[in-house]
């Protein structure tokens, strides 16, 4: 089959081999990079040079971003090879997502001039006293003669410094208002502030992503002009809402991607280490949670390509979809990881035994993951807000299509529609779950049956929790934590449905090999009963691996490389 995201697998090709430390972006360089310190400023220049800009670009301006699916891959397949890379380069579609949302056709094409010319874009929401409550922003923009003054702090920021832009989020309301109606946002071009107006805060050192430009913004009285604001006034907040929603999808492509570089650490690692006089592989132990780590891995990924290509087809759905993805797939690579490090023992801490110590780094540079654009708190008190939508009842029938077109990861995608604050319809793709499983044969049927009853225990949960803006009970957090596995393993069963009859020749879509081992690794998180023997399919993953390489419910065409 070939590719599905054939500009990523065309961006990797050119970058040459990873583990040839001739090149620029090699595994020995970016080892280097990290115990220095040193911004990755020669790699993004080469990712600059092969086009990569413009996948943060839409179509419309002249980029080649149509597909939320497509710009989650080609994240992945830069972090597959380094996180502080992937990070540092991806930020510039994180600071311009408002634009891309609300912005004016002229700011849009000003931007989209800016990007594909390689010109980096922060985000600055966070100030050092406020964190993640945004309505609590003190950096304040005061009305001026032909605009705006802008004055305050913004930190710490991807990109702060080296940025050449910077879409800031400001109070335009009074000192005392803290409402939401209070908070505009504006597009700042760093390069035409006049001196002593602006200045760069020192990079922050860091325990993971070490080269990365995470800096601060100091504006005293920097002038805006009207052209700067994006929006109407008091939009702002509701529109940084609205564009996490796509940036929190396109977090999971960091999130894959180390997980892959993990996963291909830990197998190289068992397949060549003796231990008692037998390869590590061998070991039915090691075997075991070898298959456990594949499936996870392929429950992120079916997950995160369903929300990404959902984003097009049930738009309206994506401020609860992309608030449950957010809180998954960082944690459950973090569990992949851990579990990897045991595997490893001590050359998952030693930084030049193995591999140039990129394990050890790969756990480092994850754990930002979890924090960027929301930290899992946030999120799941997102979902937590949207419960008594998550709690009707309903087959979903009227949304039946729209699913299935969402699981078809071959089809064509529309345009992303509007993006609401709230989703109405709660999950579709829990809603439908019954009908997909009924599409089941044999084990995976039996699997899938236990799951719809898991589903509707947590569905009935929903129903008594009672919202609240303040005092979330410590009981709502862990039904959101349970009720996002249910949804990766019910967004996996419709992937699966939806595919597998033209990729049932596969490897890792064999007698539903990948999608049975997947819905055991959800069920026995969510305490169901499992099938005698069903945990077997982790040794039939492991197997896999062997013949494979890598766990993938993607053609091999779009995992090659490296």
């Amino acid at each position: 089959m070939t590719a599905l995201f054939p500009d990523a697998a065309a961006i990797v090709s050119a970058l040459g081999s990873f583990l040839d430390p001739d090149n620029t972006f090699s595994r020995t360089e970016c080892a280097r990079l990290d115990v220095e310190e040193e911004f990755p400023a020669a790699i993004c220049r080469d990712l600059d040079r092969l086009g990569l800009p413009a996948q943060y670009v839409p179509v419309a301006q002249g980029g080649r971003l149509h597909d939320h699916a497509a710009l989650v891959h080609v994240v992945r397949r830069i972090s597959r090879r380094d996180l502080t890379v992937a990070v540092a380069h991806a930020k510039t579609f994180l600071g311009a997502a408002c634009v891309w949302v609300t912005g004016s056709a002229g700011q849009r094409a000003r931007l989209a001039g800016d990007v594909l010319a390689g010109v980096p874009v922060a985000w600055g929401l966070t100030e050092p006293d406020h964190g993640s409550d945004l309505v609590a922003t003190g950096f304040a923009a005061e009305r001026a003669p032909g605009g705006y003054r802008l004055t305050g702090v913004k930190w710490p920021i991807n990109n702060a410094t080296r940025g050449g832009l910077m879409c800031v989020l400001a109070r335009t309301g009074e000192t005392a208002e803290r409402g939401p109606r209070a908070l505009s946002l504006f597009l700042l071009d760093k390069r035409t502030l006049p001196p002593g107006t602006i200045e760069c805060l020192p990079k922050t050192p860091t325990h993971g992503i070490r080269g990365a430009d995470i800096s601060g913004l100091r504006l005293s009285g920097a002038p805006a002009g009207p052209d700067a604001l994006v929006g109407e006034p008091g939009t702002g907040l509701d529109t940084v809402l609205r564009a996490l929603q796509l940036t929190r999808v396109m977090c999971t492509g960091l999130s894959l991607g180390a997980a892959d570089q993990a996963l291909q650490l830990i197998h190289e690692y068992v397949r060549e280490r003796f231990l008692y006089q037998r390869l590590l592989i061998e070991m039915p132990h090691v075997r075991r949670t070898l298959g456990e780590c594949c499936a996870r891995l392929l429950l992120a990924e079916a997950v995160s390509m369903f929300a990404s290509r959902s984003a097009h087809t049930l738009t309206g759905e994506l401020a609860v979809t992309s608030a449950l993805v957010k809180a998954f797939v960082p944690a459950v690579v973090d569990e992949l990881i851990s579990v990897g490090a045991e595997v490893l023992g001590a050359r998952a801490f030693l930084t030049t035994v193995y591999a140039d110590g990129a394990f050890a780094k790969l756990e480092r540079d994850h754990r930002i993951v979890a924090i960027f654009d929301g930290n899992m708190a946030v999120n799941r008190n997102a979902v937590v807000n949207h419960l008594p939508a998550l709690a009707r009842y309903g087959d979903g029938a009227e949304f039946a299509a729209a699913v299935r077109h969402a699981a078809t990861l071959d089809r064509p995608l529309p345009p992303i529609g509007e993006l609401s604050l709230r989703s109405r319809t709660g999950t579709s793709v829990l809603r439908t779950l019954p009908s997909a499983v009924a599409e089941l044969r044999g084990p995976a049927r039996e699997l899938g049956d236990a799951l719809v009853t898991v589903a509707e225990r947590l569905r009935t949960e929903a129903g008594r929790v009672r919202p609240s803006v303040r005092d979330v009970p410590a009981e709502a957090f862990e039904l959101v934590e349970r009720y996002e596995w249910a949804f990766a393993a019910a967004a996996a069963v419709h992937v699966a449905v939806a595919n597998r009859d033209r990729r049932s020749t596969e490897p890792w879509w064999c007698d539903d090999r990948w999608l049975r081992g997947v819905l055991t690794l959800a069920l026995d998180r969510l305490r169901a009963p499992l099938p005698a023997g069903a945990e077997q399919v982790f040794d039939e993953l492991a197997g896999t691996l062997t013949i494979a390489e890598r766990p993938s419910i993607l053609p091999a065409a779009d995992m090659e490389g490296e």
